[in-house]
């Protein structure tokens, strides 16, 4: 299945690219200005080679004149050739300076974008898809503007210089060449136009190779249970064969390109060749003129020479370009609104008021009509089967979807309508899959509140039922955590987590199946901490197990999206039939 991002690149992305160029203003001037000078030290070289060539041909009439003109032509070239050296290496250090700062701002717009667009979006498009976008395709937009673009601006300085030269030299012979500069720059405009959605393709087909790898790098532990390595391997070399034929298709276009490029190069040579040698024999052209016009033509076909390489760049970096601006331009569905207020500190009252709700792109909505009040300091479990719609109930409260229809509202405000930042501040949420990050158990426990006291983390840790195994590793708090929290066992890392939320002191705390990795005693554990944590909070609890939620104020019985049955256990256990099989099938 093809990912949404490749759907439709926005056009002209590389020129919206360049215009990041802005914040690297002076190095991308010194880089430029090195290369004008550069250019004009090489331009230099073939006027002082005709000085020394005249200079040889007429020594018969004062050789000692005659060779001090060579010796100051060559001392001139050797030193033109330095300054050219010079600025050459300047220019290139400016120019890859200037292009890693701008891929600097790119990857941080991305990630800055990533960061902020909702939870619909990832609904939609996959992870590998966005790490290209923030690494290969930033990586061949800087390339562009480290070579391309100035091989680009080399060549049109080149490309003006000569003919200047060329039409005040001889502008019969500058007539000879002068058509062919329009075919090279159809043959420009054709091979551009064709390459790059052929580029544009080569990045889609990285980006499935990219998703693969990652999918299977985060799933290793299931493919290798479910003994799958022999169809993973498949599905990577479909991906890899996938993704090398559509570079040959880029390599057969440009096999064709390069040759077009030199024959029309070769040509022109051809035609000096003939016509520069009829004036030599009529005696209007001298052999210094001529040898100084052929050095200008070779400045003059250099850039039709590198037309290919500007091509195959550009093209590139063009598609490169629209890939990064999908993400940019993409649109989050979770905004604050204009004129959204700070949340003042909560008390912790939650209604819903006749909500809907549907994932973005599907029919039919996982919530109808669910409407239901949660005073302060009260705790409500959430109860039902698998794909009842519990899930999506926590996921409105702090808006990391929007409801379709109602209104969902935290003592009296609509969530929509004041900011994320002071909605998200003030609750606390254990997820059903504890995500921890590279970095120390103390710096996953003061994830939320990296300013915390070592006191505070303890004291977290402790409540979790966390702080007693810390301490069995040799460096305690300070012991590093793998990447997604490998090294740690699954109740390990909810206890982690658990503490992680519970740090923030917030006044309304979500626990989505948070005891769901422990085994029976450490979740007696972690629920007698959390009994004693939960008085005068707001607490949702999403549990499958009825004996987390005895103690609870309400218990909300979903079935298919709507609320079938409200109350305490005892009233339940008289009035819900859906609450009464559940009961008895766990604990009967």
């Amino acid at each position: 299945m093809q990912a949404q991002l490749d759907r439709k690149a926005p056009r002209g992305g590389l020129g919206r690219a360049m215009r990041y160029l802005g914040n690297q203003r002076r190095s991308a001037m010194i880089a430029y200005g090195a290369l004008v000078l550069a250019t004009l030290a090489q331009l230099a070289v073939p006027q002082l080679v005709q000085s020394m060539i005249d200079a040889v041909t007429r020594a018969g009439a004062d050789p000692s004149a005659a060779e001090a003109i060579v010796l100051s032509a060559a001392g001139l070239i050797l030193l033109f050739a330095v300054l050219r050296g010079v600025f050459s290496f300047l220019q290139a250090f400016m120019s890859e300076q200037t292009s890693q700062g701008l891929a600097f701002d790119l990857r941080n717009a991305i990630f800055e974008k990533i960061q902020r667009l909702s939870f619909s979006y990832y609904d939609q498009n996959q992870t590998g898809q966005l790490m290209v976008r923030a690494t290969d395709d930033v990586e061949r937009v800087r390339t562009f503007i480290a070579q391309g673009l100035i091989m680009a601006a080399q060549s049109l300085l080149l490309l003006v210089g000569a003919l200047l030269v060329l039409a005040f030299t001889n502008w019969q012979l500058t007539l000879v060449v002068l058509p062919l500069l329009p075919v090279a720059l159809l043959v420009f405009v054709i091979f551009g136009s064709v390459s790059q959605p052929l580029f544009a393709a080569v990045q889609q087909k990285l980006s499935a190779l990219n998703t693969i790898l990652q999918e299977n790098l985060a799933g290793l532990k299931v493919v290798k249970a479910f003994a799958r390595e022999p169809y993973e391997e498949r599905r990577f070399a479909d991906a890899a064969t996938a993704l090398m034929e559509q570079q040959l298709r880029v390599n057969r276009v440009f096999s064709f390109l390069f040759p077009v490029v030199f024959l029309v190069a070769q040509i022109g040579q051809a035609a000096i060749l003939y016509f520069g040698g009829r004036q030599i024999l009529a005696g209007t052209l001298d052999l210094g003129e001529y040898q100084k016009f052929s050095l200008y033509l070779v400045y003059l076909f250099f850039p039709l020479g590198q037309l290919g390489f500007i091509i195959a760049l550009m093209a590139q970096a063009s598609a490169s370009a629209g890939r990064i601006f999908e993400v940019l331009d993409a649109r989050s569905e979770i905004t604050d609104r204009p004129g959204a207020i700070t949340l003042p500190p909560i008390q912790g009252r939650v209604e819903f008021r006749n909500v809907t709700f549907r994932y973005l792109g599907t029919g039919e909505p996982v919530l109808r009509g669910v409407s239901f009040v949660v005073e302060p300091g009260q705790t409500v479990a959430l109860l039902g089967a698998t794909g009842s719609g519990k899930t999506s109930i926590i996921n409105l409260i702090p808006r990391f979807y929007d409801a379709t229809e109602g209104q969902v509202l935290i003592d009296g405000y609509d969530v929509r309508d004041v900011t994320l930042d002071s909605l998200r501040g003030q609750i606390g949420i254990v997820l059903q899959e504890s995500n921890l990050f590279s970095g120390t158990i103390r710096d996953n426990i003061a994830f939320g509140q990296p300013d915390a006291t070592d006191e505070q983390v303890e004291a977290a840790a402790r409540a979790a039922a966390a702080h007693d195994f810390i301490m069995s590793f040799p460096e305690g708090y300070a012991t590093p955590v793998g990447e997604r929290g490998v090294t740690l066992s699954g109740g390990q890392k909810q206890r982690i987590a658990i503490a992680r939320a519970l740090l923030l002191n917030p006044r309304l705390l979500i626990l989505d199946d948070s005891t769901s990795s422990v085994d029976l005693q450490t979740e007696a554990t972690i629920q007698q901490a959390l009994d004693q944590l939960m008085q005068g909070r707001t607490s949702f609890v999403i549990a499958q197990r009825i004996s987390t939620v005895l103690n609870a104020d309400q218990i909300l019985v979903l079935d298919r999206g709507q609320v079938v049955a409200r109350g305490t256990h005892a009233e339940l256990l008289e009035q819900s039939p859906i609450y009464a099989e559940i009961y008895h099938s766990q604990l009967v």
